[in-house]
């Protein structure tokens, strides 16, 4: 086998490379100079205007993730069925078989580098965790599939690494900026709505991270891999230098898109026995669409999430590019411009 830090860096291959981490990572990789290849089912004009090229697949095909692996030097996985609802087989098939599809693509394709986006969710056990690093365990009772299956993939994907193929996971938490079309979009909208609460006494702090510095960390990783190696088979918290008080964060935003600002609230307790509630009409309906609450975006609203970045800094380099306050003026610069 040919030594990791001899091989070419220019054959990457990006899962998931139309979504919103997925394109910019995309963007950067081709600002570069860097050759890339995008699985997804789908092509996407926009990673093709970057100069990528879409190769259209299922991940739970394992050939067509085979022949999409042929030829790269490092794998970005970053493709993944997200949010707190859906049915388990669907979560299952994409996040965990799919991320097994593509490590057995790596094995056969003898691609020596995998770096995973993965998600703080895998260590949340319905508690505030302040300040905690990797060492924290896998929750044992995940409340959602999503955080289930990541579980599960984010093993898979750090058991793989080997002399042959060095892995690592990048685990940024609520991922935001230009280009987002998920999770800003339809906070606006629920705030425009006024159907907001503030769930618990609004004081939790949780971290957030700007695109360009989810990029960046993922980069980061992939230099090390081919380099020395010290970051193979370990996890990473990643995120902005200090984690924010979610709701005035949130208010401070809808100030500057000319939302109300979210002052109702709604206790924990209640909050999670509504959650449940609609958890049960939902799954006796057969309704699709996601419930405005559940026990698990309750407890994520209301409790404390963030976690120290130590091990990022010491083995990755990592440092924010952005900071929070410049990540919101280019935010909502581009909202705007957006018209969103």
């Amino acid at each position: 086998m040919i030594p990791v830090n001899e091989l070419s860096m220019n054959n990457i291959l990006v899962t998931g490379g139309g979504g919103f981490i997925g394109l910019a990572l995309v963007r950067e990789l081709r600002r570069q100079g860097r050759e890339v290849r995008v699985f997804g089912r789908r092509r996407y004009p926009a990673a093709e205007a970057a100069g990528a090229v879409c190769v259209q697949g299922d991940l739970r095909d394992a050939e067509a993730v085979r022949q999409a692996a042929a030829g790269c030097s490092s794998v970005f996985h970053v493709a993944a069925k997200a949010g707190i609802w859906g049915s388990y087989d669907e979560y299952h098939g994409i996040n965990v078989i799919g991320t097994r599809n593509v490590l057995a693509a790596c094995a056969a394709q003898s691609v020596p580098i995998l770096v995973y986006t993965s998600t703080p969710s895998v260590v949340f056990a319905g508690r505030d965790l302040e300040g905690g690093d990797e060492t924290l365990p896998y929750a044992a009772q995940p409340l959602c599939h999503y955080a289930a299956t990541k579980i599960l993939a984010e093993q898979d994907v750090l058991q793989a690494n080997s002399g042959r193929m060095r892995t690592a996971a990048i685990r940024p938490h609520l991922v935001w900026g230009p280009g987002d079309t998920n999770l800003i979009p339809r906070l606006l909208a629920r705030g425009r709505a006024r159907n907001l609460r503030v769930v618990g006494d609004g004081q939790n702090r949780v971290d957030i991270a700007y695109i360009d510095n989810v990029v960046h960390a993922h980069l980061l990783a992939e230099e090390n891999l081919r380099g020395s190696g010290t970051a193979a088979g370990k996890a990473f918290f990643i995120g902005q230098q200090e984690p924010v008080r979610l709701w005035p964060w949130i208010n401070e935003l809808f100030v500057r898109m000319n939302v109300p600002p979210v002052t109702k609230q709604i206790s924990l307790k209640k909050a999670k026995a509504v959650g449940w509630l609609l958890e049960k009409v939902y799954a006796a309906l057969k309704i699709e669409r996601e419930p405005k609450m559940t026990r698990f975006l309750a407890e994520q609203l209301a409790m404390s999430h963030w976690f120290s970045k130590k091990q990022a800094e010491t083995l990755l380099g990592y440092q924010e590019q952005v900071s929070t306050h410049e990540g919101l003026e280019r935010l909502t610069a581009w909202l705007r411009e957006e018209g969103l």
